[in-house]
């Protein structure tokens, strides 16, 4: 059960399903029934979990070279690597985008396709091998589970929606970035050019803290369009904590200070996505 919860990457999934949830609760427009909001965020939870099984099954030769990830399923063998689960990943794309389909409506599932398909193919198979900028459009894949929740409302999202999804595009990479830090001599080793590798500890942390600062700022534009001070006041929190853990990061690059750079851009996601949760809410 842990190696089948590794392989599909539950945790992220439960973070992207947060966001379809988020996208969901700040569009205006008729509400829907319960079943559909629950078959919805499933959806989002199922697509995004193929995408990253998928993910490990096209990188076993990049994860047997990295102490991060040579323990997964498919580079040990206690998960066969096996043509089936293409088949059994395409099933459940297939029956993510249907579900969302019937659900609510095809501009939804069209966004939650292009969720997985960012993640499974623009990014893991086209970018990630070849250029420093695969996070950054990797970064995408948040955001079309944004917007599958807020097209599941109203196929034409608003503008609380599109800022949402900018705040999740910009994440990604001082997100990402700072994990590479601290794992930069893996990803030298297996040849993938995360940028840490390409330019550096120092200069990819100079771009972590403007990329933290530019997600910050862009935090706090929902409060712009509707969403109160409760949300405002768990952005505003969650960002001034990753702001102070980037500027370590910045005055000392290192393993250590990338670590909690890493961890906090995690309490900045949740201070975001549940301070939308609970501003709709109260």
């Amino acid at each position: 059960m842990r190696d089948v919860l590794n392989l599909f990457k539950l945790r992220i999934g439960v973070a992207i399903a947060l966001a379809a949830l988020a996208g969901l609760v700040v569009e205006r427009g008729a509400a829907l029934a319960a079943w559909q909001v629950v078959t919805l965020v499933l959806a989002v939870l199922v697509s995004s979990a193929a995408a990253g099984a998928f993910n490990q099954y096209v990188e076993r030769d990049i994860d047997v070279r990295m102490a991060r990830t040579r323990n997964r399923p498919f580079v040990t063998g206690r998960l066969p690597h096996h043509p089936a689960w293409l088949w059994l990943i395409g099933a459940m794309i297939a029956a993510a985008v249907l579900a969302a389909t019937l659900a609510t409506n095809a501009v939804a599932a069209l966004h939650v396709f292009l969720g997985a398909f960012t993640y499974g193919v623009v990014y893991t198979v086209w970018l990630k091998r070849r250029t420093w900028w695969n996070i950054v459009v990797g970064g995408l894949a948040g955001s079309f589970a944004v917007l599958a929740g807020a097209a599941a409302v109203t196929p034409t999202p608003g503008p609380e929606a599109f800022a949402l999804a900018v705040v999740l595009f910009l994440w990604t990479p001082p997100h990402f970035w700072s994990l590479a830090i601290a794992c930069r001599d893996d990803y030298a080793a297996a040849g993938v050019p995360m940028l840490p590798v390409v330019v550096g500890d120092e200069r990819a942390a100079r771009a972590i803290f403007a990329g933290a600062a530019l997600l910050v700022g862009a935090s706090v534009v929902p409060a712009a369009f509707g969403l109160g001070w409760i949300y405002l006041a768990a952005a505003l929190s969650g960002g001034a904590w990753f702001l102070l853990k980037c500027r370590t990061l910045l005055e000392r690059p290192g393993r250590e200070t990338a670590r909690a750079s890493f961890r906090a851009s995690l309490v900045q996601l949740c201070a975001v996505l549940i301070g939308v949760l609970l501003d709709v809410a109260f």
